[in-house]
């Protein structure tokens, strides 16, 4: 994060907040609003460079979250569709190093900012549909919210068909959100994927119709952050619902699904079970290694911890 930090810093070094807050305005009513936006949310250099500054570390924070969820491929190539600025290439080369890393995006400007940060980087512009270039990894990052249903299937479709060794589909963690990578999930499953994270199993989300599956990646707030945004916090917690597939089934733990709770000698975890039930563990001070894997865990961590 750190790298992607500095970039960002040079980048923005001489623009005048003034000219960006209202982009980062309408940005930050289009994804509060869990609507389509309707057109694309990057109009001209402006909006790409109020985007990069408001959703690049968010949405790298989120992917590299999912990422570290994922076992088992080591990929060498990577495809993010919808990929905007780069934020998700940043995240996968910081998990599995150097790499061929393609963005696809429908908006010049986007792409045009993206490579000034990161020329190693190939930069395509790609429209919705066009073909899609084969490569162990496809990432999709909060596109689907701006597709309606037959484009998000169409999306869906592209990504399990040019991956080879894993598919990561990102959405805000709202309930619509949740609903559309449930959507997806499904559409992976009867192409043939298997879900690696964050589902314990391919069954029926045991949340459906109770609650939302949803998970958070903690973001340190630069100054120009916080001016953008008229926050006062030095972070914020980046709220997302995540499926990944892989080729090959993964083995089955449990998903922490909410902070766990604390008191004196317990530690109260609720955890999505293999077999789709969704409820409390309780893990007492007398279970030693477990209590101390307890006291470590985290919402979004995979349970029992190895």
């Amino acid at each position: 994060m750190a790298d992607l930090r500095e970039a960002l810093d040079a980048l923005l070094a001489d623009v005048p907040p003034a000219r960006l807050t209202d982009s980062v305005r309408r940005l930050i009513e289009v994804y509060r609003s869990g609507l389509p936006a309707g057109e694309p949310l990057i109009r001209n250099m402006v909006d790409a460079t109020a985007y990069a500054a408001y959703r690049m570390p968010a949405t790298h924070a989120a992917v590299l979250a999912v990422l570290r969820e994922l076992p088992g491929i080591a990929p060498r190539s990577h495809v993010d569709l919808g990929g905007g600025t780069g934020a998700a290439a940043w995240a996968v080369e910081e998990v599995y190093g150097p790499g061929r890393h393609t963005v696809l995006d429908q908006v010049p400007e986007a792409l045009k900012l993206g490579e000034r940060i990161a020329r190693k980087y190939d930069w395509q512009a790609w429209p919705l549909g066009a073909p899609v270039p084969g490569a162990d990894l496809v990432t999709a990052s909060y596109v689907l919210t701006e597709l309606d249903e037959e484009q998000q299937r169409t999306l869906v479709e592209q990504a399990a068909s040019a991956a080879g060794a894993a598919v990561v589909l990102i959405e805000p963690g709202t309930p619509p959100g949740y609903r559309r990578i449930l959507a997806a999930r499904e559409q992976l499953k009867d192409a043939g994927w298997h879900i690696a994270a964050p589902c314990p199993h391919e069954l029926a989300c045991g949340l459906r119709g109770k609650d939302w599956c949803h998970f958070a990646a903690r973001v340190n707030r630069s100054a120009l952050h916080r001016r953008l945004k008229d926050a006062t916090l030095g972070y914020e917690d980046e709220k997302f619902s995540y499926v990944a597939a892989v080729r090959t089934p993964a083995g089955a733990r449990g998903r922490i699904v909410r902070h766990p709770a604390f008191r004196k000698g317990l530690v109260t975890l609720q955890v999505c079970q293999p077999d789709t039930t969704v409820g409390p563990v309780l893990v007492s001070k007398r279970e030693g290694p477990l209590y101390k894997a307890a006291r470590d865990a985290e919402w979004g961590d995979a349970w029992p911890a190895t």
